[in-house]
């Protein structure tokens, strides 16, 4: 905090450090920073300890803004200024206000604004104060920000005030995680609001009962102190000349040294308001002696005056002469404090009371100050609590249990990639999370459960791996053995199943049947291609080796394949259960000779109720038909094979097969070019 210095206007500059350090550091720098100061000038000025609420708060307001990168633009740096603008001009008019009961200056702009007539004096005070703080919170902001631009970086990362209980290897990440995710109430709040209930009550009862106690304290002094003024006045008043006195009507020399006396006393003893002595008479108090005060002419000697209903109750002892204990009123002459101290005259009898009162709206101005300094040192103690509990929760609590969890989630999201998994497992551990406590412990038990996860995953990942390659080496033997009792092989099976590939990779690059083209599906389709004819086991060799053209009977012998290929593959999936790829497989079985205008066999199917994985083995069986040698015909080339595949678009095949088949024909011919059929 820069100390003040005195400028023509009202400039003090004084909350620059207060600034700089919340924008350096944070929060918890900023208010201790801004608290700390104004402790240390109370030891010479009491006074500030109670305006360091504005200091803290202000802190609290350029975290805020800082914290949230609001700072790098115009308008943020505005809203700073503003900000500070409120915070120190409604405060700084309501402490000073309540606490010292300021009175406005005619001549001041708040008396100005008061002149108007639109404002009461304290919304004047404040309005004026306002005014006045705007300039000087505008340079304080300016100032500030300037001398943060031209610190080393260096320098200032010192002020971060952090305690990382983890590597802070996505520091930021962590940070801000929160505001993204959708949450009723968060850790952080959940806490922080139970810490403000606990400190605000234990806060409101401390004040309740300081304010009490401080307010007894203050009447049991002003009652001592009014009993000592009435004791001195009463000495100072003869007994015996009281007669005298009133008969002479107070022309006297006597009388008015005695009156002296009085004033004397009255004047030196500032917090007594009023001093006078009456007789008690059944038909009112008989003035004696009166003294007058600035605001209240005194009474004449021998005026009559009625009893105050607060002296009801002790008008017996009081006619009687005898001595009462204080009295509190509250009539036409104000909220009084009144102590009466017996005047005895020398045969001991009680000829009048000397009487003091002290006003007792000044005790409750005084009981109001204390309340507003208990309120406002509290406030002061709250909001740093507060901020050190924040961060000592963030750095202890909150932000290691999101680090935790934000690796948790990517490990729940690593899916079937080993690697990402493995790379998930190695930053967990990495986080290194040392709290000390049940965080931690749960941090290693994560740890343990994580990595023993990943080796468990790979471990059946391997035997996974290792049955599918057994499964697939049972399709490729299976398939063996049919395509073997065909003179026409030619590596049929391991040419469909690359043009399988072809076309439905084709397929989901260009978006079509997206909601069936899942990796899964893919995987099945190319997986089961070798089995399309696996029906054909059933067909006699005869007609399956015919080297010429089959007769009707034979060929309707030869469809058959279809339907056995089918009822082979559901025998096969009901002795194998669940999800099995081998549905796939019995759709290509018994649906690869279907006609997209429904003109195929063997049930007529037509467009998309025919499976799509048999629309896809459609193209890619014709395709190899066609350009591999049979023994009832040769090896069509690729151009007459692609001008009978495309005929076939939209009578025989899928038209989005064929579109992804045709452009792939590069990947096409790579594939004939293997088998040696270009």
């Amino acid at each position: 905090m820069i100390s003040r210095f005195e400028l023509p206007v009202p400039l003090y500059l004084d909350t620059i450090g207060t600034v700089l350090a919340a924008v350096l550091g944070g929060t918890l720098p900023g208010v201790l920073v801004g608290f700390a100061t104004n402790f240390i000038i109370s030891f010479s000025q009491p006074s500030s300890l109670y305006y360091g609420v504005i200091n803290v708060l202000i802190a609290v307001a350029a975290s805020h803004l800082s914290e949230r990168n609001k700072l790098k633009k115009p308008s943020g740096l505005i809203a700073l200024a503003i900000s500070l603008t409120l915070i120190s001009g409604i405060l700084g008019a309501v402490i000073p206000w309540y606490m010292d009961g300021l009175a406005l200056d005619s001549e001041s702009l708040s008396g100005e604004i008061n002149k108007t007539g639109f404002f009461e004096p304290f919304v004047s005070y404040m309005i004026s104060n306002t005014a006045t703080n705007f300039l000087d919170k505008t340079l304080t902001v300016i100032i500030a920000l300037l001398l943060y631009r031209i610190i080393p970086v260096k320098f200032s990362r010192k002020f971060k005030f952090t305690g990382w209980q983890q590597t802070p290897t996505t520091g930021e990440e962590v940070i801000n995680k929160d505001k993204s995710e959708n949450r009723a109430v968060s850790m952080r709040i959940k806490m922080l609001i139970v810490l403000m209930i606990a400190l605000s009550t234990v806060a409101a009862a401390g004040t309740y009962i300081s304010v009490r106690v401080y307010y007894k304290s203050m009447i049991n002094q002003h009652i001592a102190l009014a009993q000592g003024t009435a004791k001195l006045a009463s000495k100072a008043v003869d007994g015996d000349m009281i007669e005298e006195f009133v008969t002479c009507n107070g022309d006297s020399e006597d009388y008015r040294r005695t009156h002296k006396l009085l004033e004397d006393i009255l004047y030196s003893s500032p917090e007594i308001t009023y001093l006078y002595v009456y007789r008690m008479e059944l038909d009112g108090f008989h003035v004696v002696f009166d003294v007058e005060t600035d605001d209240t002419p005194a009474d004449e000697i021998g005026t009559i005056l009625p009893y105050d209903s607060g002296f009801g109750p002790y008008m017996s002892e009081l006619l009687a002469g005898e001595p009462v204990e204080p009295i509190i009123t509250d009539d036409e002459y104000g909220h009084l404090l009144t102590v009466a101290e017996p005047v005895f005259d020398s045969a001991g009898v009680c000829q009048c009371y000397a009487i003091a009162d002290v006003d007792v709206k000044m005790l409750m101005k005084d009981k109001h100050s204390f309340l507003t300094e208990m309120i406002s040192v509290f406030t002061s103690i709250l909001i740093i609590i507060c901020a050190f509990v924040i961060w000592l929760t963030d750095y202890h609590i909150i932000f290691p249990l999101r680090s935790i969890t934000m690796q948790i989630d990517k490990i729940s999201r690593s899916g079937d990639d080993q690697d990402s998994l493995d790379n998930d497992v190695r930053k967990i551990r990495k986080l290194k999370i040392h709290t000390g406590d049940e965080i931690e412990q749960l941090y290693q038990s994560l740890c343990t459960m994580t990595l023993n996860q990943s080796e468990q995953m790979r471990s059946i990942r391997r035997l996974s791996d290792s049955t599918l390659k057994m499964q697939d080496g049972l399709i490729i033997t299976m398939a063996d053995m049919v395509e073997n009792r065909d003179s026409d092989t030619g590596d049929h099976i391991q040419k469909t199943a690359a043009y399988v590939r072809i076309i439905v990779e084709g397929l989901k690059e260009k978006g079509y049947y997206a909601e069936k083209i899942t990796p899964k599906f893919m995987s099945d389709v190319v997986r089961s291609a070798p089995l399309h004819d696996v029906g054909k086991i059933n067909i006699p060799d005869g007609v399956l080796n015919k080297p010429g053209k089959l007769t009707p009977e034979e060929y309707e012998i030869m469809k058959t394949h279809t339907i056995a290929g089918k009822k082979i593959m559901e025998h096969a999936i009901e002795t194998v259960e669940g999800d099995s790829y081998l549905k796939e497989a019995r759709n290509m079985a018994a649906y690869h000779h279907e006609r997209w205008d429904g003109k195929g066999y063997p049930e007529g199917l037509h467009g998309e109720v025919i499976p799509l994985s048999a629309r896809i083995m459609a193209v890619a069986d014709v395709f190899d038909a066609l350009t591999s040698p049979r023994v009832y015909k040769p090896a069509y080339p690729l151009d007459k094979a692609l001008s009978i595949i495309a005929e076939g678009n939209g009578t025989q095949f899928d038209p989005r097969c064929i579109e992804a088949f045709m452009d792939s024909l590069e990947e096409v011919k790579k594939v004939l070019r293997k088998y040696d059929q270009g």
